[in-house]
């Protein structure tokens, strides 16, 4: 049986802090105000190490950037979803019309209603759309929640495979064993530690190193076509429709746009982890769990992996995905940088 990590059950682990680099600095005016420590690793398309900050070997939680990885456990278990639909399974969505009537639509496809999911509710992560749905007189809702996509997909996989939906979250689930599977191979990071993620979820840890490598491999299958079907298929869905895997003025989405090809995913308490078609991948995790300082390091990170020189790629909107001002009187008296070369390493 797989056990959730607590306190006492597994032999300590290293502190995330150890050995942490800068990666972001904020500035107002004339000085640096505050830094944002952690780990971050930049990887070629051979799989070597290009640009490594702080320990990339540094066991962490994933969050939602593990998404795409559940995503291909999903397709390997017998979902079958059009590209729109897949990426709305690999998001962490806005909660725009759009992707609420994704939502629907993989439940009704499986024959579900909303009563199936079994995510945290809470309103829309965007702040347009859960300003919109309050003023609809709506409060949190499981539909709403920005992992609702993963969990119909999930419920959609349980129905394919004539699995049990009611416990499709359980640990022993033969869906969540399958996705523990698609985390250990596509990372690398055998024996993984075990939590419950934000929405309800089994959470499987991960290293910044194997957090990249998995990207750069699911974003090289998607290039290639026949390389890894399933994997393919996964980054072509995000690649495809980047505004289902996150939404309007994202930096997932964002980047997806500006770059051709890559994929891109941003989870919770400071990580992000995203792929190039010609196997590169970027890593890392923010020590504070910040999101403020994301966008720059993702940009610069993007920059270093060689993003900019790929083919279709608009390096001005790369740029701007970066682009934090720090205001004073409403307006911008700083900036949040990137604290290494962003150029292609």
């Amino acid at each position: 049986m797989v056990e959730v990590t607590t306190p006492g059950t597994r032999a300590p682990v290293a502190p995330v802090a150890r050995d942490a680099a800068p990666l972001a600095e904020v500035v107002r005016g004339d000085l640096v105000e505050s830094v944002h420590l952690g780990h971050l690793v930049v990887l070629g398309p051979d799989g070597g190490v290009r640009l490594a900050l702080g320990d990339p070997a540094t066991t962490i939680w994933p969050r939602s950037s593990v998404k795409p990885l559940q995503a291909l456990a999903m397709l390997r278990s017998g979902l079958d979803l059009p590209g729109r639909l897949l990426a709305l399974a690999a998001a962490s969505h806005s909660g725009a019309p759009e992707h609420l009537a994704g939502v629907r639509e993989i439940l009704a496809g499986a024959g579900l209603g909303e009563p199936a999911l079994r995510n945290t509710p809470d309103l829309p992560l965007g702040r347009a759309e859960a300003l919109a749905w309050q003023e609809a007189g709506r409060g949190p809702e499981r539909v709403a929640q920005n992992c609702s996509g993963k969990h119909a997909a999930m419920l959609a996989t349980c129905v394919a495979a004539g699995w049990d939906t009611a416990t499709y979250l359980d640990l022993d689930h033969p869906l969540q064993r399958a996705v523990r599977d698609a985390v250990v191979g596509l990372t690398g990071d055998a024996d993984p530690h075990v939590t419950v993620d934000g929405c309800g979820a089994p959470l499987f840890s991960t290293s910044v190193l194997g957090l990249a490598r998995s990207f750069g491999r699911l974003a090289a299958a998607g290039a290639s076509g026949d390389a890894d079907r399933d994997g393919g298929r996964v980054a072509r869905a995000m690649s495809g429709h980047p505004e289902m895997v996150a939404g309007r003025g994202r930096e997932d989405t964002l980047v997806m746009t500006a770059v051709p090809g890559s994929i891109a995913k941003i989870g919770a308490d400071g990580v992000c982890a995203a792929g190039l078609p010609d196997g590169s991948a970027v890593a890392f995790k923010i020590l504070d769990g910040g999101d403020r300082p994301r966008p720059a390091i993702l940009a610069a990170a993007m920059r270093a992996a060689g993003a900019a020189g790929l083919p279709g790629a608009d390096a001005a909107a790369l740029d701007a995905v970066g682009v934090t001002p720090v205001l004073g009187g409403g307006s911008p008296v700083g900036a949040v940088r990137p604290a290494f070369a962003a150029d292609a390493v």
